[in-house]
């Protein structure tokens, strides 16, 4: 009889999966399809601004943080940070053309989206009775899109696969009775 060892988790499961240990409420997954594009979006539109030029093109510190955030999830699977990639990449030029759009508006969007975000988090954390991932590892922050991207893509159907290997760690999602 021969035993085959079973190949330990990715990088990408093993971050997945324990993001999802805090999020296995179904309110609160749905909660951050909205908070999580808020808050990301809302700090894209505050780093617009910020930058500086280089050799007459204007380098901004949002596309920075873009740039490292998607090389971050390139680096822990190729698919999903393709899908990362893109979904930055779109938010990221309408937060450019949000952010220059009149003086003051960027600030009042970006802090007002941010805002918002945060407070649809917490309460889909009270709904899981679970403090944030964040506040345990701040990897959490970079995990928290990752995980509304994996989950829009398993509710689509797609990436069966990963999806197994959360709930096999994470265990299955339900809705918590008070």
């Amino acid at each position: 009889m021969s035993m085959t060892a079973t190949p330990p988790p990715s990088a990408l499961v093993r971050a997945l999966a324990n993001y999802a240990g805090y999020h296995r409420d179904k309110r609160n997954i749905l909660t951050h399809f909205f908070g999580v594009p808020l808050i990301v979006f809302g700090v894209q539109v505050l780093l617009a601004r910020a930058g500086m030029s280089v050799g007459g093109v204007f380098l901004s510190a949002m596309w920075l943080a873009t740039a490292l955030a998607c090389i971050y999830y390139l680096r822990l699977e190729w698919a999903m940070g393709a899908v990362m990639t893109v979904s930055l990449l779109l938010l990221g030029w309408a937060a450019q053309a949000l952010a220059f759009t009149a003086p003051y508006a960027w600030l009042i969007w970006g802090a007002g989206l941010f805002v918002v975000g945060w407070i649809i988090q917490f309460v889909g954390h009270y709904y899981e009775g679970k403090k944030p991932a964040f506040v345990d590892d701040l990897i959490g922050l970079a995990i928290g899109p990752l995980f509304v991207a994996a989950e829009l893509l398993f509710l689509c159907g797609l990436r069966r696969d990963l999806e197994t290997q959360i709930v096999a760690i994470a265990g299955e999602t339900r809705i918590r009775q008070f």
